[in-house]
Formats: structure tokens, C-alpha cells, sequence
């Protein structure tokens, strides 16, 4: 009788506990089913107005309508985007806070910032590229170079004489890449921003410059610089004429890019369905239009190719920066 009534009691644990768990599993599975049900943000570590910051505008736009919920930008810059960053690093994993990132805070910080507060392979799940941007190579309109072999030899021949602009340690981090592959001779001077950095050049207080097509293609096409090359796969749409440094003999080939991402754990349905979502709104003609008009190619790509581009290019510039004793300023 004891031994039947003990029995029974188990049963009835077993049973209490399975229904525990399945009604746990439930609310699970609802939460992630009924995602979103409140406004969505999307962090920006930067200032309004730059590159990041209108894509993901341009992404929030065009999310909103197919979630259902208001898509809402914040920008939180500062400490060469590491405040922002931290931010989605600490929210909840629960598909409410993403990050439109570029490269900077996810692949260069790791490999400049000695003591980085976060760990973008593991702090981050990696949802889909939005965009990218080629650098170009330029010199003043007054320059004796007018192809980048010329400039190689020019440097060569009078390692002492070149200087190269840069307006943060990512850049720095490509020109030193191109240098060891070329061999060209120039000292880096650093300056704060893209503006100061491009008008160095201008001025002709330093002979070049590598940087985003955007900031200086208004001088490009007046023919105060002259870019003799890009770092992108392709040549640009808006400058045909500038062969790639790939064209020229030179094995790199980089663009720094636009991402989104979410905090670690957040959920794999909502991940998914992210990501399926700004891969159909980076292909749409009106999006490919308006992004191209800023230099920006506008791209998707599964979560799994962005941790793979993550990984690569942390190893890689990480091993740049170590060969030649960079570090963010």
C-alpha cells in the first residue's frame, strides 16, 4: 500500500514537473512568436549624419512596416564607438536593441584597444551586412604621379620626402597593409577626422591620402585630387576610370563595412527573421539607388558569412597592427 501510494505520489511529481516545462517552453515559444511586440531601436555609435547612421535610417524605414512596430534610431557616440557599442553589449538579448556598426568597433577595435571592454565573437551575434565602403588612394592635382606605380617609385626614391594623412588607426592600419605589399615610403601624420585629413593634401602639407570615396568625391570630380587607386574588388561605379589596386598588382583588396548585430543569446527565430528582412531591403532598386549615390554599395548577407568576415579580419588586422606597432590613438 505504501510502496502504491509512493508510486502514485512520484506520478504525480513527474507529471506536475512535465507541465512546468512545457508551459515554460510555451511562454518561450509565444515571446518569440509574438517578437515585436514594442518598438524595436536600433543603437548608432556615432553622430548623426554619417554613413552609418543614414543606413540605419534607411534599414529602421523600411523594417518598421514589415514588423509592425515602430523602428527607432539612437545615436550614442563616443569613445571611438565603444559607448554605443557597450550599450547593445549589456541589453537584453531579447531582439528590442540592435547595433548598426561599422567595421571600427567590431574588427579594428579588438585589434588597437589593449583592454577592450567587450569581445565582438562573443558578446555579439552577428545578423547581416548592410553596406560598404571602398578607400581611395589619393594625391594632390599638382602630384608628378599619376598612376600608383609612379607614386610607388617616387616614394622609393625619396623615402624621406612623403607623407601620408590619415583621420584614425583603421586607415592607418590599410595604408601600413598596402605599404609592406608595395614597398611605397611615406610617414604617417595623423590627423582628427576625414576633413583635416583630406585638406592635408590639399594644402600639399602631406603628398597622400587613403580614404572613404565619400568625403572626397566632390574634389575628385573638380579635379583638385586625383585618386590612382581603390581598395574595393571592383572599380566604382561613380569613378570608372580608377583602376583597383588589385588591377595595379596589389594584393589587397578591403572594405570597411556597415553590419548589424544583436546582443549574444538573443534568440535564433528573431535573428532570422532580421536578418531575412534586411537582406530583402538592401536588394530593393529605390535602396540600391540611394545608396549608391553615396558611394555605398549597399549589401545582405547571412549571419553566418559576417561572424566569418569578423573573424578573418580581427586576425588579420590584428596582426597588422601588432607588425607595426599601431595602437588607437
Amino acid at each position: 500500500m505504501t510502496h502504491t501510494q509512493f508510486s502514485s505520489s512520484k506520478r504525480m511529481a513527474v507529471v506536475g514537473t512535465a507541465l512546468t516545462l512545457l508551459a515554460s517552453l510555451a511562454g518561450v515559444v509565444h515571446a518569440q512568436t509574438a517578437w515585436p511586440s514594442k518598438p524595436v531601436r536600433i543603437v548608432v555609435p556615432y553622430a548623426p549624419g554619417g554613413a552609418n547612421d543614414i543606413l540605419a535610417r534607411v534599414v529602421a524605414e523600411k523594417l518598421a512596416p514589415a514588423l509592425g512596430q515602430p523602428v527607432v534610431v539612437e545615436n550614442k557616440p563616443g569613445a571611438g564607438a565603444i559607448v554605443g557599442t557597450e550599450l547593445v553589449v549589456k541589453a537584453a538579448p531579447d531582439g528590442y536593441t540592435l547595433l548598426m556598426a561599422a567595421s571600427g568597433p567590431i574588427v579594428f577595435n579588438p585589434a588597437l584597444v589593449a583592454k577592450l571592454s567587450y569581445n565582438p565573437m562573443t558578446d555579439l551575434t552577428p545578423i547581416s551586412l548592410v553596406g560598404s565602403f571602398p578607400m581611395i588612394l589619393a594625391v594632390n592635382e599638382a602630384s608628378p604621379a599619376k598612376t600608383f606605380a609612379e607614386l610607388v617609385n617616387l616614394t622609393k626614391a625619396n623615402p624621406s620626402k612623403f607623407n601620408y594623412s590619415y583621420p584614425s588607426a583603421s586607415f592607418q592600419l590599410v595604408m601600413e597593409l598596402v605599404k609592406t605589399k608595395t614597398g611605397l615610403k611615406a610617414m604617417n601624420v595623423p590627423y582628427q577626422g576625414s576633413a583635416p585629413s583630406i585638406n592635408a593634401v590639399l594644402t600639399q602639407e602631406v603628398q597622400m591620402t587613403l580614404i572613404d570615396s565619400g568625403p572626397i568625391a566632390a574634389l575628385l570630380k573638380a579635379g583638385k585630387l586625383r585618386a590612382l587607386g581603390v581598395t574595393s574588388e571592383q572599380r566604382l561605379a561613380a569613378y570608372p576610370q580608377v583602376p583597383t589596386l588589385k588591377e595595379q598588382g596589389v594584393d589587397v583588396s578591403v572594405n570597411f563595412w556597415s553590419g548589424l548585430l544583436a546582443p549574444a543569446g538573443t534568440p535564433a527565430p528573431i535573428v532570422k527573421r532580421v536578418q531575412e528582412e534586411v537582406a530583402r531591403i538592401m536588394a530593393l532598386p529605390d535602396v540600391q539607388e540611394r545608396m549608391a549615390k553615396l558611394d555605398i554599395k549597399a549589401v545582405g548577407s547571412s549571419s553566418a558569412d559576417l561572424a566569418k568576415t569578423i573573424s578573418q579580419e580581427i586576425q588579420l588586422w590584428t596582426q597588422v597592427a601588432k607588425d607595426n606597432n599601431i595602437k588607437a590613438e
